[in-house]
């Protein structure tokens, strides 16, 4: 069977990393606007309601535009935006979330796509909230590092245009520091936590890779627990999961003479999880490609689930 697919917004990293993914698909049909019609409503409103599936890869505003245009109820929106991951009438594009995630997404017509630093910080956390190890009450510090594709294609052409000379974007830039981020609701929502974490994101001077680390003491913990017990309590709830490894304990394996590589799993839609530390305290570290598993590899995980195809079919 082929799938018609349209991404609006198909200009913007995310877009170009869907389409790429794709158009090495034989099951998929992707149709593609006019590059002088982007913000023609009539043409984006036929497009979007003759795909079987749609990837909103557009700011909050414009997202929510291109969802009121739908009107057929066969068209399934994967929406890449922060507008409608924590409205209860969308799923959460997480297959590993939970058991019955995947059966979530499958029946739902309006996917949530994860943000970058959220899926890190929720693959990390939900084991331990889940197992009861941390009460849901516990406030988390975090921090995260990301490469500069994050930030879109501003972002992106200031970091280039900066290579050749030295300048502030040479070190690595927080920002955030309202503390405020934007993926705090869905931190919250679906790590099962009812306070917001401590969360400062920073900006790394290289194209991608992401990792989350968050910081545990054992006096937060419901039970004594090693850092042994943490790292299988992680190990036995991604045991089935073909996308998430989860590192055995050991310190010169997983670094590089004791640096942490943020950038091994890019350009895969892995996720990676280590377990740091000592009974006196821990760190949690996800790493991902921010591009990948991070934005637009876990959209179109999420699509092949919807649409009952191999979850992993054209991906790695």
């Amino acid at each position: 069977m082929t799938y018609k697919v349209f991404v609006d917004g198909q200009e913007g990293t995310t877009g170009l990393q869907i389409n790429e993914y794709l158009a090495k698909r034989a099951d998929v049909t992707l149709l593609k606007i006019d590059s002088d019609k982007r913000k023609d409503l009539a043409e984006r409103k036929r497009l979007i309601n003759e795909s079987d599936v749609t990837f909103l890869c557009l700011p909050d505003d414009a997202a929510m535009e291109s969802v009121a245009l739908v009107d057929n109820p066969n068209t399934c929106i994967i929406d890449a935006s922060t507008a409608h991951r924590v409205n209860p009438a969308w799923t959460f594009g997480l297959p590993e979330l939970a058991k019955d995630q995947r059966a979530k997404i499958r029946a739902s017509k309006r996917i949530a796509n994860p943000g970058c630093h959220a899926s890190a910080f929720i693959l990390a956390l939900k084991p331990l909230v889940a197992a009861g190890l941390l009460p849901v009450d516990t406030q988390i510090a975090a921090n995260s590092i990301t490469g500069y594709s994050g930030g879109g294609k501003k972002m992106i052409a200031d970091y280039e245009a900066a290579s050749a000379s030295p300048t502030q974007l040479k070190a690595p830039r927080p920002y955030a520091l309202g503390l405020a981020h934007k993926h705090l609701p869905e931190m919250c929502a679906y790590t099962g936590l009812a306070a917001a974490p401590i969360f400062q994101p920073i900006v790394g001077p290289f194209y991608k890779g992401l990792a989350v680390t968050a910081y545990l003491h054992p006096k937060q913990f419901t039970r004594p627990a090693s850092p042994a017990e943490v790292q299988k309590i992680l190990a036995d709830y991604y045991a089935d999961e073909a996308f998430i490894r989860v590192a055995p304990l050991d310190l010169d394996g997983n670094t590089d003479g004791g640096f942490f590589n943020v950038e091994a799993c890019n350009d895969t839609n892995r996720v990676d999880l280590f377990v740091f530390g000592n009974d006196e305290r821990m760190l949690l570290i996800a790493r991902l490609d921010n591009l990948g598993k991070g934005a637009s590899g876990a959209a179109v995980q999420a699509m092949n689930v919807h649409l009952g195809v191999e979850e992993s079919l054209g991906l790695v």
